[in-house]
């Protein structure tokens, strides 16, 4: 049985599809899911079907300045390459498709619930909810793409994607795998903040 709150969206592979993603936008095409693993080497996501089948993998080599990061099918063909852009104040990616098409992540400032990135260069928008950890992924008319949930407390880094326009999987793939290294660096930052806040009232 699928998780029915408004809240949290994630649900595991084999569950029914969020009832309230298919009473706003109907039942997804079909569905992916994650899993992250990190070795000393490579950060690892699989990104598997409904039946736990791999569809996708990423890698990230260790240690990578500008978290290079490159997609792969299941049989191991180039799928999508990404870079993240230093010292930006937007968390700036930029992703190269194995076809060709190429656009950025830009991350909008300010917004204290919402979060909200433009994919400049396809004119398309991922709108976050940071309490939910739930992403929509609109395109340029407004229509819907995809929707993307993680799972809270995760040790392993688990996220969902119901997507609604099948010939667009693999960018929509691609995003969901910066939108994942984008969440592990916030993170990350905000543990380094809160260790330092600790270190400087001891």
């Amino acid at each position: 049985m699928g998780f029915t709150s408004k809240i949290h969206r994630f649900r595991e592979a084999g569950e029914e599809a969020n009832i309230h993603n298919v009473s706003r936008f109907g039942q997804p095409h079909h569905s992916l899911f994650t899993i992250s693993r990190v070795f000393s080497l490579h950060h690892r996501i699989s990104v598997v079907d409904e039946d736990e089948r791999v569809v996708y993998q990423a890698a990230t080599k260790f240690p990578s300045i500008h978290d290079k990061t490159d997609v792969t099918d299941a049989q191991g063909q180039p799928v999508a390459h990404i870079e993240r852009k230093l010292f930006s104040l937007h968390e700036r990616h930029f992703i190269s498709m194995a076809d060709g098409l190429s656009f950025e992540l830009s991350n909008e400032l300010f917004h204290l619930v919402k979060d909200i990135s433009n994919i400049e260069g396809l004119g398309w928008q991922l709108r976050g909810n940071r309490l939910g950890l739930n992403f929509e992924l609109y395109d340029e008319y407004n229509d819907i793409i995809a929707v993307i949930g993680q799972k809270m407390f995760s040790l392993h880094d688990k996220y969902c994607v119901d997507i609604y326009r099948p010939e667009l999987e693999k960018p929509v793939v691609a995003i969901l795998i910066t939108l994942q290294h984008m969440m592990r660096d916030r993170e990350s930052s905000s543990s380094s903040s809160s260790s330092t806040a600790s270190s400087s009232g001891s």
